[in-house]
């Protein structure tokens, strides 16, 4: 399995400024040219960390998550990454080794490493290989359900967990689930989707989840409202609540992303009615 991993820098002075990025009422895409170090952000008490913000809440778009790539050099990290004690988080890691203390718990992530960060958690990051450690870091607010426990935290991989086919695809279609779509103590699922060349959604997806997806290999075109896009690795494509959605994998090899969506609770209904 491969990742893609932006790098930073900045393009050079004869390169063509027109590029794919673009901002809707319904979707945006952002190219992975825009990770750029001018794009870069910084956050209080991390050391050695820079990040590249793909998403974050916005009246009128996609309003339940953020998520941000986040580049350490080794021996940075960071004792107290969130701040925010409702909110829980999802670790994906595409390049180097990261370790995660969970309370008393070390958890050594390689790539493809995943850790769910339940809501109040303890935890703490560091970049404890030679290389620079890069992670996609997914973040929404908890919603608690009467009756419904809060999930605790956990550690998983992309290279452990089975994917599983979607029905009737021959597997050319296949989704890495970390968490049981029936566990209704999530309100949020960040999975991994695969494509083989050729593979499609084939109608129109449109539905009451938001979505983040960050494509982490391979190349396909992509049904965002009413407009085909090409994507490849390394780009991030954000999706409001029924904005329509189907796509081609183009090959040559697999077309993966990872996947963002929120699930299993109550839509609100604004804060003048309690929502």
């Amino acid at each position: 399995m491969t990742y893609y991993v932006p790098r930073g820098g900045l393009p050079g002075q004869d390169e063509l400024t027109t590029d794919r990025a673009v901002v809707t009422d319904a979707y945006a895409v952002i190219p992975r040219r825009t990770l750029s170090d001018i794009t870069a952000s910084l956050l209080p008490g991390w050391e050695g960390m820079r990040m590249w913000v793909l998403a974050r809440p916005l009246t009128g778009m996609a309003e339940t998550f953020s998520q941000y790539v986040v580049e350490v050099q080794p021996g940075g990290g960071s004792e107290q990454p969130e701040t925010d004690p409702g909110a829980q988080g999802v670790l994906f890691v595409v390049a180097g080794q990261l370790t995660v203390h969970v309370r008393e718990l070390e958890h050594v992530l390689g790539e493809g490493g995943y850790a769910y960060l339940a809501p109040g958690e303890r935890w703490s990051v560091r970049a404890s290989g030679d290389q620079p450690a890069v992670f996609h870091w997914i973040r929404k607010r908890y919603q608690p359900a009467p009756g419904v426990e809060t999930p605790g935290s956990f550690v998983s991989s992309d290279r452990d967990v089975e994917p599983t086919p979607m029905p009737g695809t021959d597997g050319r279609w296949a989704t890495t689930r970390f968490v049981d779509p029936a566990d209704l103590r999530h309100d949020m699922h960040v999975t991994v989707v695969t494509f083989q060349p050729g593979g499609v959604i084939p109608f129109p997806e449109t539905h009451v989840m938001e979505h983040g997806l960050y494509v982490l290999e391979g190349k396909g075109v992509y049904l965002l409202n009413q407009d085909w896009v090409e994507v490849q690795a390394g780009d991030f494509m954000w999706l409001r609540a029924f904005c329509p959605q189907a796509c081609y994998a183009g090959g040559p090899g697999p077309f993966r992303y990872l996947l963002y969506k929120d699930v299993n609770r109550h839509a609100a209904l604004g804060l003048l009615f309690g929502g």
